[in-house]
């Protein structure tokens, strides 16, 4: 059995870190993308089992970058949405979007591991 590989999509640098160690120790494959740009060429090289997704990038919209992921026929399989805006039209956006799952931040590592091993069970 092969591992879950989940892309982060992130540019809180802290974030990621504290991200890959969680993940990486549980078992999953990880790559990380600090910007829109950075995940457009990581997604077009290994789609991923899983996608956590930052709404607000520094350098565009995550879920335009998703929109655009699956009009391209590469986004992945699941795409959990992390923001810190608990508005509903975040939530709205999100899941018009294609996300699954619209997660604030900051989410405890407990419940973030759980929902991703749930979804790539």
């Amino acid at each position: 059995m092969t591992s879950p590989h989940v892309l982060i999509v992130e540019d809180s640098a802290l974030i990621t870190d504290a991200l890959r160690i969680l993940f990486e120790g549980s078992g999953f494959r990880v790559t990380i993308a600090s910007s829109v740009a950075d995940a457009r060429t990581l997604a077009a090289d290994d789609v991923a089992d899983l996608m956590l997704l930052d709404v607000k990038l520094e350098d565009g919209d995550g879920l335009d970058l998703l929109m655009e992921m699956r009009a391209r026929n590469v986004e992945p399989e699941t795409t959990i949405a992390l923001t810190g805006y608990d508005d509903p039209m975040t939530r709205q956006r999100a899941v018009d979007a294609g996300c699954a799952d619209v997660l604030v931040k900051p989410v405890p590592v407990r419940e973030l591991l759980r929902i991703a091993r749930n979804y790539t069970a």
